[in-house]
């Protein structure tokens, strides 16, 4: 299981509860992906919260215009922006994730 954390304190701790849960569980592969991150600065925050709680970041999303706008316009972000920064991050994130 993978939760989808913002670089802010109650996203990160809501995915550090979400990751203890699943761990609880049982469940072998879990981690953070960090979404929305804007720069250098806010992946470092996610990377320490992560390592202090002995979570891994298996993945970074960037923040990207291009999702909004595809949401105003009512289209997925693969059709209206299908070389997105964002896009292109989540595709090959799940190309890594997905067996």
């Amino acid at each position: 299981m993978f939760a989808v954390v913002e670089p802010w304190f109650k996203s990160l701790e809501t995915g550090r509860r979400m990751s203890m849960l699943a761990r609880d569980l049982g469940l072998q592969r879990v981690g953070l992906i960090a979404n929305k991150i804007r720069d250098e600065r806010e992946l470092a925050a996610v990377r320490e919260f992560a390592a202090q709680n002995e979570l891994d970041v298996v993945g970074v999303v960037p923040y990207d215009e291009s999702l909004p706008e595809a949401e105003r316009r009512q289209s997925s972000p693969l059709d209206h922006a299908p070389d997105a920064p964002a896009v292109t991050a989540i595709r090959e994130l799940a190309g890594r994730l997905i067996p």
